[in-house]
């Protein structure tokens, strides 16, 4: 629903177009003058302003002019007399002009088009002031309701700081970001926060890496090295693409989940460790558990609750419009001589744009744009790459986030899951009381689940 204001000294014709906008279920408001006209823009700071050419106190071009000093997105109506007058006004800065009478299919055609134009200049409005006000967390995730829904997830998991974290998502949709926000909402915040790439090495340098390894236990180690599991100990270990993981180090991230211990390569002392764990993977990992190779016990002892990230293109416009802000924040400070602002034809290309390649591939359009950009106030379509430039929309996959009800019935059935059934263990990970957790399986009827 949008706010439109008519400004037209016929009362016959404000009746007819607000009965027409009405319909529609827009909040309408009626001047027949240009002075209430402008008491009610300024009062109501209405999306849509339907301006006539004529009117008894003042011209239409004036207050048109005036109203543009105010960014405000204006239709003129104008007599079949006043083509030139109609043109002029859209030099002036009007979206579009009707001859009277107005036909009211071609209105409601003009009106949503400049509705879609208002309401981008508006998210253009939100993205200039209040740039620098959300946390990175929140920038990254945005502001729908349903990015709204999956930061609450993602709150309730980092809280259970006990609770392995399965992040699922295409590349560069910020899975690296999400699970560093995990560690940084958990108790284990001041704590080591260890990152590591599962696809970026050989198997015996990622065992090495993960599991530290003994003097002389490779060709050239002179001294016992420690791994980063051991590292995060206290803290988080953040397992990248946890997919990749080669088959003979997967047995030993289990015996880390399950038994808190490892050994190092070459060695035979049992390292304790208490460490949470948080993967992440492009990959579908049902996909691979059933090609073979991905274990299945530890599919179950990673998937306790898994949130997953949607792509750019599924996300809603003011979450790409907070996101776009914060990444031009980002960047400001390493180009501080090119705009961090863009005008609204270039945000509505990049609000078009499908971003195959998510976060990232937005983050290096956003950056070439900025220094294509020095010295211009802004950036304008034609600063950003063709392929932007020239996008026309695509296709939004359906994303819906489970309820919060839905989450935790998951997350306890996939924790009794992970205990073989053993309530009493099954609640000390959840954090709850044995009672709560007895309660909770009558509840959702896990019993019969099982």
């Amino acid at each position: 629903m949008a706010i439109i204001l008519i400004i037209d000294d016929e009362p016959d014709i404000t009746a007819t177009l607000a009965r027409f906008f009405e319909r529609s279920r827009h909040e309408v408001l009626v001047a027949h003058s240009a002075a209430d006209g402008l008491a009610s823009y300024h009062r109501a700071r209405p999306d849509l302003v339907l301006l006539d050419l004529h009117l008894p106190d003042a011209s239409g071009l004036d207050v048109l002019a005036t109203l543009q000093a105010e960014q405000a997105v204006v239709i003129m109506i104008t007599g079949q007399g006043d083509i030139e007058v109609a043109v002029e006004s859209m030099r002036a800065g009007a979206e579009n002009f009707l001859p009277k009478p107005v036909e009211l299919a071609h209105l409601g055609a003009a009106a949503d088009r400049a509705l879609e134009k208002a309401k981008l200049r508006e998210m253009n409005r939100f993205l200039t002031t209040r740039r620098g006000e959300s946390t990175a967390g929140g920038a990254l995730l945005g502001v729908s309701p349903a990015m709204t829904d999956v930061a609450t997830q993602i709150g309730l998991l980092a809280r259970s700081e006990k609770t392995t974290a399965l992040l699922l998502g295409e590349s560069g949709t910020g899975k690296g970001r999400v699970a560093e926000l995990i560690h940084t909402l958990s108790p284990r915040a001041a704590r080591p926060f260890v990152e590591v790439n599962c696809a970026s090495m050989s198997s015996t340098m990622l065992d090495s890496e993960l599991f530290g390894h003994e003097k002389e236990a490779l060709g050239d180690a002179r001294e016992r090295k420690l791994g980063l599991v051991e590292i995060a100990n206290g803290g988080s270990l953040f397992l990248d693409e946890v997919a990749d993981l080669d088959a003979a180090l997967q047995p030993k991230l289990l015996r880390v989940l399950e038994g808190k211990s490892f050994r190092r390569l070459g060695g035979t002392e049992e390292v304790r460790v208490e460490v949470r764990l948080i993967a992440a993977t492009s990959k579908d990992l049902v996909n691979e558990v059933t090609a073979g190779r991905f274990r299945e016990d530890l599919y179950y002892r990673l998937s306790v609750m898994p949130i997953t990230l949607p792509p750019l293109r599924a996300r809603a416009r003011e979450d790409l419009v907070q996101l776009i802000g914060a990444v031009l924040d980002e960047l400001h400070p390493q180009l501080t001589d090119a705009p961090a602002s863009v005008s609204d034809a270039a945000l509505e290309r990049l609000l078009k744009y499908a971003w195959t390649g998510n976060i990232r591939e937005l983050r290096n359009v956003l950056e070439r744009a900025m220094i294509m950009a020095r010295g211009a106030a802004e950036i304008l379509p034609m600063h950003l790459p063709s392929e932007v430039r020239d996008a026309s929309g695509a296709t939004v996959s359906h994303y819906t986030p489970k309820s919060l009800e839905e989450v935790e019935r998951i997350h306890m059935e996939r924790t009794l899951r992970a205990h073989d059934g053993n309530r009493t263990r099954a609640a000390r990970e959840l954090g709850i009381s044995r009672a709560t957790l007895i309660k909770k399986i009558k509840d959702y009827n896990l019993d019969a689940q099982r």
